[in-house]
């Protein structure tokens, strides 16, 4: 006989063992899921990741990565019929929607989807919008991305949550690590940080921006330092303008650190920056803000959730090289708020608030919106 609970079929892009921040949110929603008293298990079916993680939570199961698309689909038609009954099925992307509800269906489980961000900005197909719009619930990551959806599907807007990032404990104030001050030659100078992938695709996160900037600043802070965290196809080209910009000197790109070292270069700098135009929310943000550093952002997309719209950190026009300027300036003359900025997106938080989420797939009706842009009460 079947344990009572929920049974919850995850199709995710990569959760346990992935990199990146959809798979760090889906590692922390699977994870809250599982230690819900009205959960009895969360099995997980990933595009990508590793096909053995490290130690999994109790009551969560991760099967083996699948990653073309027909062979994703028949594995996913594979562990609805193994696992059966399966409650809920979460689909953890949007353009896996089309997919999510024909296992919903054919499994007589009800749909869960979630929207991260630019994948939600613009109408999609007919396909795509018919199966989102048979989801009992859609969670966002910001009130950006659920303004952008609302826009183009036919959904009752009490169906769609907003469901922020939450941040790792790792991340917390601290001195600047000597190992770190010694491998970049910091000395004193001021440093400015941005995490991200370098991605021609993605290069609405702004590091181009950023560099334009430095000449402005270079007046008062000649000894400044841009330090780039991340991987990608656009490195060549940013080098190239950091040369043609003439500060060549004050940029380092870093490329890869590793998740544990990460916290580290935090606390290194002075500054997060990251002037993107297509946030669907940052998690490099609450990362920023919990270890006590300035933090400015772009005034645009889903950034100005992590910062609460300018309370917890300064919102920029992206777009406007002089407000950049004169915003890492204002930062690098300001004095760090004694408080936790971050704690509003503690994990704690973070699971009551999809603890309160998965009540709405027990036998009862969903429930109405409590707030005006969707927030899960507690």
């Amino acid at each position: 006989m079947r344990q009572s609970g929920l049974r919850i079929l995850a199709l995710a892009t990569d959760a346990f063992g992935g990199h990146g921040g959809i798979a760090q949110y889906n590692r922390d929603i699977f994870s809250a899921l599982a230690g819900c008293d009205g959960v009895h298990e969360v099995i997980i079916l990933p595009r990508i990741g590793m096909t053995s993680p490290d130690a999994l939570p109790r009551g969560v199961q991760q099967l083996c990565p699948v990653r073309g698309r027909i062979g994703y689909s028949l594995a996913a038609l594979q562990a609805a019929r193994k696992y059966k009954p399966v409650d809920v099925v979460f689909c953890g992307h949007l353009f896996m929607a089309p997919l999510a509800a024909a296992i919903a269906r054919l499994a007589h489980a009800r749909l869960w989807l979630q929207a991260h961000g630019i994948e939600a900005w613009h109408e999609v197909s007919w396909l795509h919008r018919r199966s989102l719009e048979t989801a009992t619930l859609i969670t966002s990551v910001s009130r950006h991305t659920r303004r952008h959806l609302l826009e183009w599907a036919r959904i009752d807007p009490a169906r769609v949550k907003v469901l922020p990032n939450t941040v790792d404990a790792r991340y917390r104030p601290g001195p600047k690590p000597d190992r770190l001050l010694k491998r970049h030659a910091v000395g004193n100078k001021k440093v400015l940080l941005t995490v991200s992938r370098l991605s021609s695709s993605e290069r609405y996160k702004g590091h181009d921006r950023v560099i334009r900037a430095l000449p402005k600043l270079l007046p008062e802070h000649a000894d400044i330092l841009y330090l780039v965290v991340g991987v990608g196809d656009d490195r060549s080209r940013l080098e190239t303008l950091a040369a043609e910009c003439g500060v060549t000197k004050q940029v380092c790109f870093v490329g890869y650190v590793s998740p544990d070292e990460l916290p580290d270069y935090f606390r290194l700098a002075d500054v997060f920056v990251m002037s993107s135009t297509g946030e669907g929310f940052g998690i490099v943000f609450l990362e920023a803000l919990a270890t006590g550093i300035h933090v400015i952002a772009g005034n645009q997309d889903g950034s100005r959730d992590p910062l609460c719209d300018g309370a917890l950190g300064t919102l920029v026009d992206p777009e406007n090289g002089d407000d950049l300027a004169l915003a890492i300036r204002a930062a690098l003359a300001e004095a760090i708020p004694p408080d936790d900025r971050s704690a509003r997106f503690s994990l704690d938080r973070f699971a009551g608030q999809v603890g309160e989420l998965q009540k709405l797939f027990h036998p009862r009706r969903l429930g109405q919106a409590t707030e005006r842009e969707g927030l899960v009460p507690l």
